[in-house]
């Protein structure tokens, strides 16, 4: 059976892939975005619809209320026990996503380190009263590597980063094993990959688009479900810029602008991300040359 993750940064075409990759290997496919976990977070996280799914079964998708967080380890443990149940089954397995902690949480064997409930409530005050930019900037001198990897709107995770660092007196990227160990060594990885020019202008396009679509009045349905109180949910991009806007902070097409450069940002921390890991083998052009080049490799 195989095993092969779909990797790359946001709007380089990693879901259309997927569902031709499926069909043609007759697989199941895994999300590993870590806001498409979240139920009624679909127009600003391009989650698929069941139509565009194509009868390819999707898992890990939609298993979320808003107000509720995931850890990267409890996600090791539900996309683990997934892909061991569908392989067990005889079924191949699409990993796709974007979030480069969740791939490397399922492939490698990560140790996660306990929490300090002291130090983790000093450093979340701490947040609250400089700002999280101050924060993820100080993360950023002790480890780069994550800093890379979190975006600063991720307030949680930027503090639960320097918390482990404080704990350990470590970088909190120190567990993460250097390409080669695997939890999983047959499988393999593919990197989708953009010019950064052509990147910018789908990312522009793309967030035009899902506002539309109705990205505001999700927003608007997922504030009554309690998003603002969460602080994983509401820190995903576009939902946390659109909050600001209801909340009078900003104009409207000053939340739209910003989502574009967020966007744009988290796109290049992914490729840095994605970008150290030698086991990726990159593929460029469209669907169908992608689709050519995964299939020669591990079935031709």
């Amino acid at each position: 059976m195989s095993l092969i993750f779909i990797v790359g940064a946001t709007a380089t075409g990693k879901s259309d892939l997927s569902i031709q990759l499926a069909k043609k290997l007759q697989a199941e496919i895994i999300n590993a975005d870590s806001m498409q976990l979240y139920r009624g977070m679909d127009i600003g996280t391009a989650k698929l619809s069941l139509e565009q799914r194509e009868g390819i079964p999707h898992h890990l998708v939609d298993v979320l209320d808003v107000t509720q967080d995931a850890s990267v380890a409890e996600y090791q443990g539900w996309a683990r026990a997934k892909i061991d149940s569908l392989i067990k089954q005889g079924k191949n397995v699409v990993v796709v996503g974007g979030t480069g902690l969740y791939i490397k949480a399922i492939l490698d064997e990560l140790n996660f380190p306990d929490t300090d409930p002291v130090v983790r409530a000093r450093l979340s005050i701490e947040a609250q009263q400089v700002g999280i930019d101050e924060m993820h900037a100080r993360l950023a001198k002790l480890d780069p590597a994550a800093a890379a990897a979190i975006p600063k709107e991720n307030a949680r995770r930027v503090v639960r980063a320097l918390e482990v660092i404080e704990i350990t007196g470590a970088p909190f990227t120190a567990n993460l094993p250097k390409a080669g160990a695997s939890y999983y060594p047959d499988a393999k990885q593919f990197g989708v990959v953009l010019q950064r020019d052509d990147l910018k202008e789908r990312i522009d396009r793309r967030v035009d688009a899902m506002w539309e679509s109705g990205f505001v009045e999700e927003v608007r349905s997922l504030i009554d479900k309690g998003i603002t109180s969460a602080k994983t949910a509401r820190a995903a991009l576009g939902y946390n810029q659109i909050i600001t806007f209801l909340e009078g902070a900003v104009s409207e097409e000053e939340a739209r602008e910003e989502t574009k450069r967020a966007t744009r940002a988290y796109a290049r921390r992914q490729e840095t991300w994605f970008s150290r890991d030698e086991r990726i083998t990159w593929l460029k052009g469209g669907t169908s040359e992608r689709l050519d080049a995964i299939t020669s490799s591990t079935i031709g």
